[in-house]
């Protein structure tokens, strides 16, 4: 069992997570804190579990049938798996961004400014065009598409178009930002900016982070959890996971014996 470490200002809290679709066990025993300060990496041979993991934190896994979480996992200490949570506000509290960019085939504009639009965050058209400019030029978006927001969010650049998805997390004012693998479908210079906008981020959100590629967790992260066959290995500060780990296996996966 990997060492848990009191971490301050803990933002997100998992103890002990199981996560089984029907008979078959994903993830075992899993306990990890977030919090504001630091960006946590997960990090993995492909079919670690780290996704999977990552999606036990915004109960993304509810949606997949025979799917099962056991364990605690708390946001500001409310239990999110608790029967009086509300699954669409803890959705707008944590927001995900996936791998690949999913604008929706709607303008911009629309991308930004639908979750505050049904979240009632807005009240009226020059709030919502608050919020929408505020949630791009956080994106790093702003100065590229302020003249052309009533296009479709499609006809953007594969970097573009994340940002645009990170633009739309962001405009619900969430606590927490889990991000899977956001460069793997991008380009080195998409994936620098999207790399600068995490490090910007930082400290605004609490930001969890899936990738396969070490050197980027390294940029990009204080904390990190190596993960392998479905458990957490080992976590710890980023510089010390890379450079000192503990345990064997963390060792091969960083040095590329397997991965």
């Amino acid at each position: 069992m990997a060492d848990m470490q009191h971490i301050p200002n803990v933002k997100m809290s998992a103890q002990g997570v199981n996560v089984l679709y029907g008979e078959k066990q994903a993830i075992r025993d899993v306990s990890i804190e977030v919090d504001l300060e630091n960006v946590t990496a997960l990090i993995g041979p492909s079919g670690c579990g780290k996704s999977t993991f990552l999606r036990t934190l915004n109960r993304m896994n509810d949606t997949v049938s025979g799917a099962r979480v056991e364990g605690r996992i708390t946001l500001d200490g409310d239990d999110i798996y608790g029967a009086d949570m509300d699954v669409v506000q803890l959705r707008a509290r944590v927001g995900m961004v996936f791998q690949k960019p999913n604008p929706f085939p709607k303008s911009i504009y629309e991308n930004v400014a639908y979750g505050p639009r049904i979240h009632g965050l807005a009240h009226g058209k020059a709030d919502l065009d608050e919020i929408v400019e505020k949630s791009l030029r956080r994106a790093g978006l702003w100065d590229e598409v302020k003249d052309r927001l009533h296009e479709s969010g499609t006809a953007l650049s594969g970097g573009q178009q994340q940002r645009l998805c990170i633009g739309r997390a962001i405009a619900v004012e969430p606590e927490v930002i889990l991000m899977d693998e956001p460069c793997s479908a991008l380009d080195p210079i998409a994936t620098a900016r999207i790399e600068e906008l995490i490090l910007d981020l930082r400290g605004n959100y609490a930001i969890v982070i899936v990738t396969h590629n070490m050197q980027q967790a390294a940029r990009v992260s204080q904390h990190t959890a190596f993960f392998h066959l479905g458990r957490l290995v080992e976590q710890g500060p980023t510089t010390e996971i890379f450079t000192n780990p503990r345990e064997e296996r963390t060792k091969d996966y960083i040095t590329g014996r397997y991965g």
